[in-house]
């Protein structure tokens, strides 16, 4: 008879873009036990065609409703590969931007949250201050303030939609932990999934 294999811990990091969350992931891959599988915005976005970007890197705004329903789908295959990762018994890092400011609300985390629900997850959410995204969009992108020095409009946004649902097993600021302690703080919550999950709370939302 087969021995039945022990499900792989999956760790979702939700935060803004420039937040801190790739450098995260690099972190869990190159010090956790086990073998960790990245999925997430970046690796989707590198598989779908230029008709469909940013796919589920959408940022909140509502300006491509044309993608949505494609988005939908994108969401529900990236959560059923995390699903089949796990159950395989391989480790999932996933770093992803969740928010529900579409065109209309599409509910897309507690869709996501039924599919791994019963697995072993940590959701996580990464803070970081509005200036120091700036500081780092600057040094990436070559992003800039407005002509008049505020913050740009897509930037708040983000910051504003991407933790509105604000239900967390662990929440880190970036602009406090570098990567190498974020993933610390994390492991240490591993030690300890067998509470109810932040996961299993929003998956309820959708039946509320």
């Amino acid at each position: 008879m087969q021995k039945q294999t022990e499900c792989g811990k999956i760790i979702i990091l939700n935060g803004a873009p420039r937040s801190g969350k790739s450098s995260i992931v690099k972190a869990i891959q190159n010090s956790f036990d086990g073998i960790w599988i990245n999925i997430g915005v970046d690796t989707y976005m590198q598989m779908i065609p230029n008709d469909l970007q940013p796919g589920i890197g959408l940022r909140p705004g509502g300006e491509r409703p044309d993608l949505e329903a494609a988005i939908v789908s994108m969401y529900q295959a990236m959560y059923q590969s995390i699903r089949v990762h796990s159950t395989l018994g391989l480790n999932v890092v996933v770093d992803v931007g969740h928010h529900d400011s579409y065109s209309t609300s599409l509910e897309l985390l507690p869709i996501c949250a039924n599919i791994i629900k019963e697995l072993p997850v940590l959701l996580v959410g990464i803070y970081c201050p509005i200036d120091t995204i700036m500081e780092r969009r600057i040094n990436t992108w070559q992003n800039k303030y407005e002509e008049d020095g505020t913050i740009p409009p897509n930037v708040k946004r983000w910051q504003e939609a991407v933790h509105k649902v604000g239900i967390y097993d662990l929440q880190i600021d970036t602009s406090v932990y570098s990567p190498n302690e974020a993933a610390l703080c994390i492991q240490f919550e591993l030690n300890d999934l067998s509470k109810p999950s932040a996961i299993n709370r929003i998956a309820n939302l959708s039946q509320s």
